[in-house]
């Protein structure tokens, strides 16, 4: 097994390489005045099980074009089998068309992923499930959702807590968590009047005297759970708290998080936080390095993944 590893997000990719007790591979990654992008692999891969890890988060493009040359680079070095592992998932979000004319961006990328000469693919918290299905190839979708509860049973323990969905389409996703943790669930009901904006108009639950926990895959601007934060105080609760796997965290954020009623927000590290947002006093990190290494430690000796989750 070799693991590699691309610019996006090399911390997390140490994590992995220390639990996996397995460096990190050599490979060479730069660009040339115009901004091209040049990979070299500094290792022999031929006939070797790959794993390929990068996370297409900001600058997208540019770290979603490492990860293609990287994966053309190894095809072409003849390795056995190439693992795209991509903690976060960038285009996610453009999973269906909503309006005329308009693309269906994530599976052009997993179309990109699999012509490049991915042979699999290894993600965490999908947008939406069915993005999946937009490979051609094998894909297990992790979740956060065991990191998340260890945490919160540490951080929150005895406190009467409810679970809370900041928006309809996240419903599953909560109800998932409040049941693992025995506790009530409520749902925000919001609307987007357009990209990157939100309005709260219901909260679905009683929530007086109950200490809140938000739960969302993706925070970006951050707005959507100031918001419902706001709403949630408002209606009685006795404090509010945000849990994330996926810290976008873009224009301000965690300005805006800081200057709300949310206590503080907690994200996976599948992004990796700027070093302003490592001194905000509102933000945490988890660290999914171990559940990552142990799925890739399945897939290299062809066990489940699923049994993860049991």
């Amino acid at each position: 097994m070799k693991l590699i590893t691309c610019n996006a997000n090399r911390p997390l990719a140490e994590a992995i390489a220390d639990h996996l007790d397995c460096p990190l591979s050599k490979a060479e990654i730069k660009n040339f005045a115009d901004d091209e992008i040049f990979v070299r692999i500094n290792e022999n891969v031929r006939g070797e099980d790959v794993f390929l890890i990068q996370s297409t988060s900001k600058p997208a493009n540019d770290n979603l074009m490492e990860l293609l040359i990287a994966i053309d680079a190894l095809a072409r070095a003849s390795a056995d089998r190439i693992t795209a592992v991509i903690p976060y998932f960038g285009y996610a979000r453009q999973d269906r068309k909503t309006d005329g004319r308009t693309p269906i961006s994530a599976k052009l990328v997993a179309n990109l992923i699999s012509t490049a000469g991915a042979d699999r693919v290894l993600t965490m918290d999908l947008h939406a499930g069915q993005i999946q299905g937009f490979f051609d190839v094998p894909t297990d979708n992790l979740v956060a959702m065991p990191v998340i509860e260890d945490d919160i049973r540490t951080t929150h323990n005895g406190a009467d807590l409810m679970v809370v969905s900041p928006d309809v389409g996240g419903v599953v996703r909560a109800r998932n968590l409040a049941n693992r943790l025995g506790c009530d669930l409520a749902i925000v009901d919001k609307r987007r009047p357009e990209a990157g904006k939100s309005e709260v108009m219901n909260i679905i639950g009683d929530v007086t005297d109950r200490r809140c926990i938000l739960v969302d895959d993706i925070c970006d601007s951050g707005g959507t759970l100031v918001n419902a934060a706001k709403a949630l105080k408002e209606a009685g609760a006795t404090g509010v708290s945000a849990y994330v796997t996926h810290g976008v965290l873009s224009n301000n954020a965690v300005k805006r998080i800081e200057d709300s009623v949310m206590e503080e927000i907690v994200i996976c590290d599948t992004i990796r936080p700027t070093e302003e947002d490592f001194k905000s006093g509102s933000l945490r990190v988890l660290s999914v390095a171990p559940l990552l290494g142990e799925a890739i430690r399945r897939i290299a000796n062809n066990e489940s993944v699923s049994k993860l989750f049991d």
